[in-house]
């Protein structure tokens, strides 16, 4: 008995008869869609196998619902069985397809071509058998008709089975066939087109083959085009659409702007030979992504080469390159084996979680010219973006409680978190979201576009200057720390005197009745008390010897009455460093190389207060509190000599009189 990934079993005797079961088992190629897994990583190579299982199941419920007769049923078997066929095989076998000009990244037909040469059934006429081969080489495309990869004509070859199976036998095989093809990658996907899909079944069966416009086609293939300009329309309108199958277009280009899929399809179309159908961009895709903190991401560092290349064309050590595999063009970029080493430090860099490597990443691609600018955290943006939705979500509920007007600026928006919510919750609203960096402002623009929202986004810093306009509420929303940690002055960083101007210039922006509303660290009263820490993991110690070395911070704090006891693993340390240590020690490793700049905690709760009054505000709410999540982390780590953690956040509502 052979047992998958996903616990489904099956008799290994099977492997010796059903020659598409060998192949999808026995394997040497990763064929699976990136699009489709949470992590580069963990794919075996066994997913299409469970995949083909999965729509082999949803046939089995169809067929006891009945919606299916025998020799429909038998029909929609064999096709989901060999459907899938040129994603496996040995290295061998595959080099074997190649060789006669099957182009397997193009799978639905190049299954196909496999199925009409292999298979050899006992009970199964040639009219049956090329039936089938119509419904191999054709599955998938209504879906990705309505996707907007390929044209609704494609699905032409369909309408030759009229004549075979009649309209309404064919109308319920190409129903359960898709329902299969489709449901097999996820049921929500599934309920969410499956209307789209019978539209299309019922027009492909009537003749109607009428294309979607260039513009909602494209908007279909990523709702970012939506917006595209002229010159990138009419590039789709006039010398894609008409000519080309698409093929994973949507997993190669998720993190590409409109002008820089413009870039590379424009240099794409002048290497594209005559007779090519298909444009497959699926090994752009499989190289753009890796795992990290053990789930899918775009890679970052490629993908800042790659953007390089389009900007000047100065990076020697890449290409874009075009191949041809028959009637397919495959695109993708080649790095230099100098260029993939320098890939693969930062990727391993990045995973040791040490400063030293964080900043030997950011000077090698300052060095380039490969960041997009200076607050560009390349792929610790992925990390702070999490982190800043995390911190938000928290206490999200509370703070938006206190807005009030009907502008709300969300400064440092970060990953959109708080933006989302404050357009959920006050629709009627202007719902502006702030950001220093190019980087965070485009994710911010692509998150806008691609769900659909109605908030905006601008670049902007309260730390040097006051709003364009005036405004109801401003939001700081774990911001503040980042603006004393990051903003270089005559002093340095760590210059409260960075807040100060912030949260000026932001009061100064309010409407009369206006409100500043912040959720952020606190710092401990400034006194002698000290917390002894002792660690449960002995690695606890390094961590701790690595935060004294690189952490800056707490530049207010003479004597830090550091003491480490070796043998006892255990460290004392002054209040305040004590609590900026635990609440960094809180995130592990992997995010140190970013937590350790930052100096979480600022102002005490009193010196809040104190600071509004003497603006003339009036305190609404100002209080501080534990973040219950922090002890959660921290408690399997560490024990302390305190009965209780000190104090982790603060709520602080400061209102501006109406006169």
């Amino acid at each position: 008995m052979i047992v998958l990934e996903d616990g489904r079993q099956f008799e290994e005797r099977l492997l010796e008869s059903e020659r598409w079961l060998a192949y999808l088992y026995y394997t040497e190629h990763h064929g699976v869609n990136v699009e489709r897994v949470e992590s580069v990583e963990e794919v075996s190579g066994r997913e299409t196998l469970c995949y083909v299982f999965r729509t082999l199941d949803i046939l089995e419920e169809d067929r006891s619902a009945g919606l299916l007769t025998e020799s429909e049923y038998a029909l929609v078997k064999t096709t989901l069985q060999w459907s899938e066929v040129s994603k496996g095989g040995s290295i061998r076998e595959r080099d074997g397809w190649r060789s006669r000009g099957y182009a397997l990244d193009i799978h639905n037909i190049a299954s196909a071509e496999i199925f009409g040469e292999e298979y050899e059934p006992k009970d199964c006429d040639e009219g049956v058998k090329q039936t089938i081969g119509t419904l191999i080489a054709t599955h998938g495309l209504v879906g990705q008709a309505i996707r907007g990869e390929v044209l609704v004509a494609d699905n032409a070859p369909l309408r030759e089975l009229l004549p075979v199976l009649g309209e309404e036998s064919l109308y319920r095989v190409l129903s359960v066939l898709n329902h299969c093809v489709i449901g097999g990658v996820s049921c929500g996907l599934w309920e969410r087109v499956r209307g789209e899909a019978d539209t299309m079944i019922r027009r492909i069966l009537a003749g109607d083959l009428a294309e979607y416009p260039a513009r909602e086609r494209m908007t279909r293939l990523d709702r970012r085009l939506a917006d595209a300009d002229e010159e990138l329309t009419a590039m789709f309108r006039e010398q894609i659409f008409p000519r080309y199958e698409l093929w994973y277009f949507p997993a190669a280009f998720a993190d590409f702007t409109p002008e820089q899929i413009k870039w590379l399809l424009r240099e794409m179309l002048a290497k594209v030979e005559d007779g090519v159908q298909y444009l497959s961009f699926k090994p752009l895709a499989d190289g753009l992504y890796y795992d990290y903190q053990g789930r899918k991401h775009v890679n970052v560092y490629k993908e800042r080469i790659i953007e390089k290349y389009m900007r000047d064309r100065s990076v020697e050590n890449v290409e874009l390159v075009v191949k041809r595999i028959g009637r397919a063009m495959l695109v993708d970029f080649r790095f230099s084996a100098v260029c993939e080493k320098l890939i693969d430090f930062c990727v391993e860099a990045e995973r040791c979680g040490l400063l030293t490597f964080e900043k030997s990443i950011t000077t090698l691609y300052d060095m380039f010219g490969f960041r997009r600018d200076e607050f560009d955290r390349l792929n610790n943006e992925a990390k702070y973006l999490e982190t800043m939705n995390d911190s938000e979500s928290s206490t999200k509920n509370t703070i938006i409680d206190y807005v009030v007007g009907d502008t709300v600026v969300d400064v440092g928006s970060g990953g959109g978190v708080l933006l989302d919510l404050l357009e959920e919750r006050y629709p009627g609203k202007t719902v502006i979201g702030t950001d220093i960096s190019d980087n965070v402002i485009r994710v911010l623009e692509d998150k806008k576009k691609g769900e659909g929202h109605g908030w905006t986004v601008l670049r902007h810093n309260f730390a040097t200057d006051r709003f364009a306009q005036p405004v109801d509420t401003v939001v700081f929303s774990s911001i503040l720390h980042e603006i004393y940690s990051y903003t270089e002055t005559e002093r340095g960083k760590f210059d409260i005197r960075s807040v100060e101007h912030a949260l000026r210039n932001a009061y100064d922006s309010l409407r009369p009745g206006g409100r500043i509303v912040i959720r952020d660290g606190v710092k401990s009263p400034v006194d002698d008390s000290t917390i002894t820490i002792t660690f449960k993991d002995p690695a606890g110690l390094e961590f701790f010897r690595n935060y004294m070395r690189d952490f800056k911070g707490l530049t207010d704090i003479e004597d830090r009455k550091i003491t480490i006891d070796e043998a006892a693993g255990k460290v004392t340390a002054v209040t305040n460093f004590a609590r900026e240590f635990l609440y960094t020690y809180t995130w592990g490793q992997e995010s140190y190389a970013h937590e350790v700049q930052e100096q979480f905690g600022y102002f005490t709760i009193e010196e809040y207060r104190r600071y509004f009054e003497g603006l003339g505000a009036r305190i609404i709410r100002c209080e501080s509190f534990l973040e219950p999540g922090y002890v959660t982390h921290l408690a399997p780590k560490v024990e302390l000599s305190v009965p209780q953690y000190p104090d982790s956040n603060c709520i602080v509502v400061a209102e501006k009189p109406l006169a």
